[in-house]
């Protein structure tokens, strides 16, 4: 598994995993998430997969928030699939861009998921759920379904937006 972190360049080919979700911000001392989902995925992925991720390598955010959204964007619309694990927690981790984020990509056939029923605030998920199975995107509650339901999705796909060829 190769990581790519925020603003690095992406790769050209080969399967792609974007873990999208509320990120932890400097002003809201709480652990991210995206560790543990990297270490689901390690323990059960074989062969070539890069895992793209919003944060930022050594926690140095972007100069110029362009830049953060530019990488953001491209790498979502290129991503193989993308992963949504929303932890609601409105004093920690609102997640207000995540949901913009994935009413974007909700009907393009590569989103998964995660909602977990026991976060702080369960309610303000409700709304993406139903969205999400209007549209036939997995609905998960635990993290490590989350992953190996997207990690499925990855194996699965071979044609659509943000398809690979295996070597």
């Amino acid at each position: 598994m190769k990581l790519v972190w925020a603003r690095e360049p992406l790769p050209a080919t080969g399967p792609t995993l974007f873990l999208a979700g509320p990120t932890p911000r400097s002003d809201r001392p709480v652990p991210s998430w995206r560790p543990a989902a990297l270490e689901i995925i390690d323990r059960r992925w074989t062969g070539p997969l890069t895992v793209l991720t919003p944060e930022s390598r050594g926690g140095v955010l972007a100069e110029d928030y362009d830049d953060q959204f530019a990488w953001e964007t491209t790498a979502r619309a290129m991503a193989t699939v993308i992963l949504f694990w929303i932890p609601r927690d409105l004093r920690a981790l609102p997640g207000f861009t995540t949901n913009v984020e994935f009413g974007h990509d909700v009907a393009g056939g590569r989103v998964v998921l995660g909602c977990p029923p026991d976060c702080p605030d369960p309610r303000r998920n409700k709304y993406l759920i139903h969205l999400a199975r209007h549209y036939g995107v997995p609905v998960c509650e635990t993290l490590e379904h989350t992953v190996e339901t997207a990690l499925e999705l990855v194996a699965g796909k071979t044609s659509g937006p943000g398809a690979f060829t295996e070597p």
